[in-house]
Order: structure tokens, then C-alpha cells, then sequence
């Protein structure tokens, strides 16, 4: 049973009926899925979502599908880590990681996305589905594709680290690197979606794709038992999670699951690509594109399509937003990795960045609830850190010269003193 009434322009108000459209023919806005919120309240309940299977589609009732879910059976549900080791180096009481870099197939949160698209592409009827992508989309939208039987074409720029290709190009889709940035990506695929009529994920199904982010929420407040946290931290490239979040939280509030309750949502960028927070900074709507030079580049989106909406949402929730330096972020991967045992990418390296500071500047309280949102996984971006990890020690296979080198290691100089003599 679908509880989806159709979608609605979020800027002027114009209704359309379910079908694969994005863009309002009147003013150009934004589609937005339009929900029955009163059915939803009588057929939905916390007993209900606990019986189903730990996967994204025990939300269901708040996704926009009219039949069974037709992708992402083993999606979502991922951990929520109290990082107690994180939250001592920080100095804070109370800190959890939402774990998106186990996301199934693919290991980050646009499994969630996708999910919800190739389901809706298979219910809309297309036989070929495509998507413009940093890297992280296009693994998940090839892999979706894969287990469907989907004929599907990604397009990524040029640049992007080994994993990320080989991480696409494994499932047998059609991968195409554009020369130029993921802005220059988006704008060909805006075009070819017209003249090809693919279900591109992020272009023409992007009201129902968008939908899928918000189970990342749904479940921070289940796991949280049924609450919400007072501040979370997750990271803004084209501006699609972080509304959703906001979104997730009042729908799960309007529906009942969840008691009043209030939750502060802090943006999180790379200063190589961070338009979003230059534009919370100067306290203006008006959002001005840049040219991404960051090694976040899963996050590095020079002119986000929903970034007047991740405004308008971190404002609305009283949070805020910060930017964060490369080395800043790597220093932060290092920090989670060796405090949690989690290998993030850059984006999540930036959320954890951002946390640390918004932490020492006071923004974020010290004795409250805090959740870090961990969108992706570092072993995709291997590159990125390489250079900054200790090399392996190489020795004989020799007690004795592991016995120097033990010697060196915990007692520096008596292993000195040790390699003088000989």
C-alpha cells in the first residue's frame, strides 16, 4: 500500500502526479514527494517497524514506493557506535557514530538513495539507469543495477581515486569520466537524461531518491531508543542528506513514533569546496558556486542543487556549519581510525573534523547527545592517505633481528646505543 498522494514544487506549490519528474514546469523549483501523514499515523507504529528486518525498508510506510520494495533488501540499518575512546579525545560525554562506511553493497550511505531509485525505476518501467556521481553513487547505482538486471551508465570526472573506478567498473556497467568537475558531470547528464530517457537517480528520480536519506535519521532515533540526539554532524556536498535528516526527524514526530523533541544539525565541508558554509557565514541565501580543490572529493560539489535547502534546515534547527582543511581532515581520518577502529574516507574524515571544532569553539556543548553521521569508507580512497601512514618495518625472518627491532621501537635509546656497537 502506497501512502505517497504525489509531488508538490517546493517554491510555488504546484502539484504533479507520481511519475519521473524533478523540476516544477511553472518556476523551475525543486519536486518534493507529498505524503499521507494521517494514514501513515494509523498503520504505523514502533512495534510494526520492530518486527520487520533490520533493513531501510522497515520505514516503508515513509518511502515513496507503491508496491514491495524491489532493491536494497539488505540496506541500511547500520551501527549506531558509542565511541567512547573519540569522545574522551574530544571531551565530550556523550558521542555516537552513525556507521554508514558498512553500508551494504557498497559502503556508503548512498546505498540508502539508491535503494529507494532502482526500486522506483523498476516500478516507472525503465530498463536502464544512470546517474552522475563523485564516486560513491556511481558504486552503488552499478551494483544496484547489477543485482536488478538493469542496463546502466555512470558518469564521473575525471580524477577520481582507483577504488572508486574500479569499486563502479567491477559490477559491468558503462563508466564514462567527463574531463572537468562533477558540476560539469551533472550539467551532460541533466541532458542526456532528456534525450535518452534513462532513469538517471540524481536527475529525473531525484524526488524519490532524495527519500531514501531519510532512513539514515529514522534509524539515528530508533537506535537512540526512540529519541533524538541534541546535535549531529554529517557532511554537505550537493545538499541531499541534510535536509532529509531534518525532514526524517519531523515526519517521525508528525507520525507519532518519536516525543517532542529538538536536534541541531551542523553542516560539514572541506575549504577546498565549501559554498554552503561561506554562504551560513555571511548570512545570506545566495549560494556562490565554486571550483573544488580538496581531496574530499566525494563531497567536493561546487554548486549544490539542494544547498538553499541545507541552509534553510540548519538554520531552522538552530545548528550551524563549518569548513575544515585538508590536513585538518586527515589528521581526523588518522584520529577515528586509531580511537574507534573505523577507516572512513575524506567526507567522513571532514564530519569528525568539523565536530572537533565546533566542539572547541563551544558551539557544540560538551555534556549533551552528539552523532556523527559517517557517510563513507576509506578503502576506497586509498591515495589519499598513503603518504601519511607509517611503512612497514623490514627485517630477516630472525628472532634476533626482530629482538633489535622490538628494542628499537619501545626503548629508543638503548636501541640506538645497541645499533652504534654494531
Amino acid at each position: 500500500m502506497s501512502f505517497v498522494q504525489g509531488l508538490k514544487c517546493r517554491e510555488c506549490g504546484q502539484e504533479y502526479p507520481k511519475e519521473p519528474l524533478h523540476v516544477c514546469e511553472t518556476c523551475f523549483g525543486p519536486l518534493e514527494i507529498v505524503y499521507d501523514y494521517d494514514r501513515i499515523k494509523k498503520s504505523i507504529s514502533r512495534e510494526k517497524i520492530l518486527s520487520r528486518p533490520n533493513n531501510l525498508w522497515r520505514y516503508r510506510e515513509l518511502l515513496p514506493i507503491d508496491g514491495e520494495p524491489r532493491a536494497g533488501l539488505y540496506s541500511g540499518f547500520t551501527p549506531l557506535v558509542r565511541a567512547h575512546r573519540l569522545g574522551e579525545v574530544l571531551g565530550v560525554k556523550e558521542l555516537y557514530l552513525k556507521d554508514d562506511s558498512v553500508n551494504h553493497p557498497t559502503f556508503s550511505y548512498k546505498d540508502r538513495v539508491v535503494s529507494v531509485a532502482i526500486s522506483k525505476a523498476i516500478e516507472f518501467g525503465f530498463d536502464t539507469v544512470s546517474c552522475a556521481s563523485t564516486g560513491n553513487l556511481a558504486n552503488s547505482v552499478a551494483a544496484h543495477a547489477a543485482k536488478a538486471g538493469l542496463n546502466c551508465y555512470v558518469f564521473i570526472p575525471d580524477g577520481l581515486e582507483q577504488g572508486k573506478i574500479i569499486g563502479s567498473a567491477i559490477y559491468g556497467p558503462r563508466t564514462i569520466s567527463i574531463k572537468g568537475n562533477y558540476d560539469d558531470v551533472n550539467r551532460l547528464c541533466s541532458e542526456i537524461a532528456d534525450k535518452y530517457g534513462w532513469a538517471f537517480v540524481n536527475v529525473n528520480l531525484r524526488p524519490y531518491y532524495a527519500e531514501g536519506a531519510k532512513t539514515h535519521g529514522f534509524e539515528i532515533a530508533e537506535q537512540l531508543g526512540w529519541k533524538l540526539p541534541r546535535h549531529l554532524v554529517v557532511a554537505s556536498a550537493g545538499g541531499t542528506i541534510l535536509p532529509k535528516l531534518a525532514k526524517a526527524f519531523k515526519e517521525f514526530k508528525r507520525v507519532g513514533l518519536i516525543e517532542d523533541g529538538e536536534c541541531k544539525i551542523y553542516a560539514a565541508q572541506a575549504a577546498g569546496c565549501d559554498p554552503m558554509i561561506q554562504a551560513l557565514k555571511k548570512g545570506t541565501d545566495l549560494i556562490s558556486p565554486v571550483k573544488p580543490n580538496t581531496i574530499a572529493s566525494s563531497i567536493a560539489i561546487g554548486n549544490p542543487a539542494d544547498g538553499y535547502y541545507v541552509l534553510q534546515a540548519v538554520r531552522e534547527s538552530g545548528g550551524w556549519g563549518e569548513s575544515v582543511t585538508d590536513e585538518e581532515i586527515l589528521d581526523a581520518i588518522k584520529l577515528l581510525a586509531r580511537t574507534e577502529g573505523i577507516f572512513t574516507e575524506p567526507a567522513g574524515g571532514t564530519e569528525v573534523a568539523v565536530a572537533k571544532k565546533l566542539i572547541q569553539q563551544g558551539r557544540i556543548p560538551r555534556d549533551e547527545s552528539i552523532v556523527i553521521s559517517i557517510t563513507g569508507n576509506g578503502y576506497k580512497t586509498l591515495e589519499v592517505v598513503a603518504h601519511s601512514v607509517e611503512k612497514p618495518f623490514r627485517i630477516h625472518a630472525h628472532l634476533k633481528d626482530f629482538d633489535e627491532l622490538y628494542l628499537q621501537l619501545t626503548q629508543p635509546s638503548a636501541g640506538k646505543a645497541l645499533a652504534g656497537e654494531g
